[in-house]
Parts: structure tokens; C-alpha cells; sequence
């Protein structure tokens, strides 16, 4: 799984948690009442059951999937239930179905969530409508047994007759005061949870740099994956051509912006390759790819885009590609480590970079032959540190 999609959850989960959270709450308590008032087991089997929870279901899906999208519609989405629900009952029973007052408190509560939350998008933040929102939701346990005691005792249903009752009395201040609470432990949840995504996406952005996009997600899936471990791999190197002489000359303000600007456009360049680490040292840009060809062509855009930047700065640069065997991971004592490749083939990618001449593009014997279809300007010989032989390379 992407690490993006791991850090926002998938859909599914966005779906269940709407439906537990919100879509199913007077539904489930509208099943306990008609069952109450039908009186017979045989309520389970009747379509009123089902159309309830295939309404509330429906409505979790709209607003959840809305809301796993970023394109939440909270006030037209609670009143999906009710309207699927009066359809499928009228479709049924016809229009007897509003005789009943629940089927109007349906309505009612799903109308006053939908426009609290509706409103709480337009100010985020307020925490007064997160404690409303709950007040409202708590009370459909105090308005269906309103109507249930109405249902048994009709002289019970005005208000006066009803908080006569000490019993009612209790119960109405516990259910206020539970909304309340309720409302307090989810706006804590809500500003902790914000708290938490807020510091992920910090140490997210903070991964990425030390590990890049693509190690960091298989990471995530499995940490093994940032053992050390044998690869091949094709190394690409860029360099600044004059830049030593063109800094000292500078401001380190303006070196350091240019520099920003220059590793920025570089990074557009790469971003649509499958790169598997990059780094910048100084001037220097190092690139650690799987596959020679997705190499050369990096190295191709990054000659023409960034070259092209250089050039307005009087600048050039010069880049070497190599393909080998090299040893990549986590390197690095037990309290201070970094992903990183080490071998001869990152030091040859390097000194092959270092003979690369401002706009030339280099490419070794070994990376030459991986290559199926290339056209090479020139065979060049050149003496490295480290190395007994010359090296055969190619301008590309």
C-alpha cells in the first residue's frame, strides 16, 4: 500500500466509520421503537427492517466516499437516508408511512445534523457546533422514547404531562449533559487526531528527504526493506561546471538561491522517473536508478533542462552514468543512520562524472552495454583514481 494512501486510509474505512459514527444512529434507534410498537417478532422479517439499514448504509457510502475524496457534501448527504427510506416505504405501504411521527423525526434530526456539519465546514474550527452537533444526536434517544411513551399513553405526549414524571426529568438531564460530554471527548479526539496528522505529515516531508518517495512507501509496507542488501544499479552523477570560481564571487544568498532553484528544477526532471535515491552534496546531484535505460533518459532531461537554467548564470554542467553492482540501505551506527550505496560502481559513476566537460553526457562500457539502442558521438579513454586501467566511455 502507497504511503500516502496509508496515512489518509482507504475508502472503505471512511465508509464504516460514517455509518457508526453518524448514518446509523436514528436508524438503530428507530428499529428498537417500531419493534417496540409492533410488538411482534415478526417486525424482523418485514421490509421496514431493511429498508432502514439499506438507507442508512447508502447514506454512509455517499458521505463517506464523499468525504475520502476531499469533496465532502454533509447537509445533502444525511438527508440521503430519510429520502431513500420514505421512498422505499411509500413505494410499499403508500402515504400512510407519515402518519407515523418517527418516520417525521427521521427527517427532522437527519436535516439538523446535515446543517450543523454543513456549517461547521464553513467555520472550521467552532467548537460550540461540535458540542450542538452531539447535544442534537443524543437527543434522538430522548425523542424516540418521547414518542414511544406517546404511542402507549397518549395523554403523556404534551410536554407539561411528560416532565411530570421524575423518571423523564432524569432522564432528559442525563441525555443533555451525555451530549455534552460526548461533544467535549470528540472535539479532544478531533484536535488531537489534527495534532497527529499534522506531525506525520512533518516527519512524512522529513522521511522524504533523507529516504525519497519510493524508498520511504516500501518501508512503511515493510521495514526489511531498508536492510543492507546487493542491487544493481545504474548511478547517474551531475555537476556544476564553474561553479567554484562563479560562487566566489557571490553573495551566499545568491549562490544558495540559485543552487535552490537549479536542485528544484532537476527534481521536476526526476519526479517522473523511478528513481530509487537522490541526493545533493555541494554542487552535485547523485541519482540512484534501476534501470539503465529510465537512466539515460533522466540523464538526457536533466542535460537539457538544467543545462539550460546553468546557462543563464554562465554555468554548465557535465553528467556520468554508470551500471553495476553496489550494496544499498540503512547505514550507519545505532543512533545516527542514512540510506545510502556504497561500492565501486558509485565511485566509478563519480570519477566518470568528474571528465565530463560542461554540457557533455558520459556514459560508461558498462552502462553503454546495457543500453539497446544508443547513438554515441565518441569512444574516449580516460585514467581514473583508483583504477589501474583506463576506462573506455562514450559521449552521448
Amino acid at each position: 500500500m502507497e504511503l500516502e494512501q496509508q496515512l489518509k486510509g482507504s475508502r472503505r474505512e471512511s465508509i464504516l466509520l460514517e455509518w457508526l459514527t453518524n448514518s446509523f444512529h436514528f436508524p438503530l434507534a428507530n428499529i428498537f421503537l417500531e419493534l417496540l410498537v409492533e410488538g411482534d417478532p415478526a417486525y424482523l422479517l418485514e421490509i421496514d427492517l431493511y429498508a432502514l439499514l439499506i438507507a442508512s448504509v447508502v447514506q454512509a457510502w455517499f458521505l463517506g466516499t464523499r468525504k475520502f475524496n476531499g469533496r465532502p457534501m454533509p447537509l445533502v448527504g444525511n438527508l440521503v437516508g430519510p429520502a431513500l427510506y420514505t421512498v422505499i416505504e411509500v413505494a410499499e405501504g403508500g402515504v400512510v408511512f407519515f402518519q407515523d411521527p418517527y418516520h417525521w423525526a427521521y427527517w427532522i434530526f437527519s436535516f439538523a445534523i446535515g446543517s450543523i456539519q454543513q456549517w461547521r465546514l464553513a467555520a472550521s474550527g467552532s467548537r460550540s457546533l461540535v458540542l450542538l452537533e452531539h447535544l442534537v444526536r443524543t437527543n434522538i434517544l430522548l425523542a424516540t422514547y418521547w414518542m414511544l411513551e406517546a404511542h402507549f399513553d397518549p395523554a403523556s405526549s404534551s410536554p407539561a404531562t411528560f416532565f411530570t414524571d421524575e423518571s423523564h426529568i432524569f432522564l432528559t438531564g442525563v441525555i443533555f449533559f451525555l451530549g455534552l460530554l460526548v461533544g467535549g471527548a470528540n472535539l479532544a479526539s478531533e484536535r488531537y487526531l489534527e495534532t497527529l496528522k499534522r506531525t506525520a505529515a512533518q516527519l512524512r516531508k522529513y522521511s522524504e528527504w533523507l529516504l525519497g518517495k519510493e524508498i520511504l512507501s516500501r518501508a512503511v509496507d515493510d521495514p526489511r526493506q531498508l536492510a543492507l542488501k546487493r542491487q544493481q544499479r545504474s548511478m547517474l552523477f551531475l555537476d556544476i561546471r564553474g561553479f567554484t570560481a562563479w560562487s566566489e564571487r557571490r553573495p551566499p544568498e545568491e549562490v544558495v538561491g540559485m543552487l535552490n532553484d537549479c536542485f528544484a528544477l532537476a527534481e521536476t526532471v526526476w519526479s517522473r522517473r523511478p528513481v530509487v535515491k537522490s541526493k545533493f552534496t555541494g554542487d552535485e546531484v547523485m541519482l540512484v536508478l534501476p534501470d539503465p535505460e529510465q537512466a539515460l533518459l533522466t540523464a538526457r532531461e536533466l542535460l537539457v533542462e538544467v543545462g539550460g537554467y546553468l546557462e543563464r548564470h554562465g554555468l554548465a554542467c557535465g553528467i556520468g552514468l554508470h551500471h553495476g553492482p553496489l550494496v544499498e540501505g540503512l547505514l550507519g551506527s545505532s543512533e545516527v543512520k542514512a540510506f545510502d550505496v556504497i561500492g565501486d560502481t558509485v565511485n566509478t559513476a563519480k570519477r566518470i562524472c568528474d571528465h565530463a566537460g560542461a554540457g557533455e553526457l558520459l556514459l560508461s562500457q558498462a552502462m553503454f552495454e546495457q543500453l539497446t539502442d544508443v547513438e554515441t558521438r565518441e569512444r574516449r579513454q580516460i585514467s581514473v583514481k583508483g583504477k589501474d586501467a583506463p576506462l573506455a566511455v562514450y559521449l552521448c
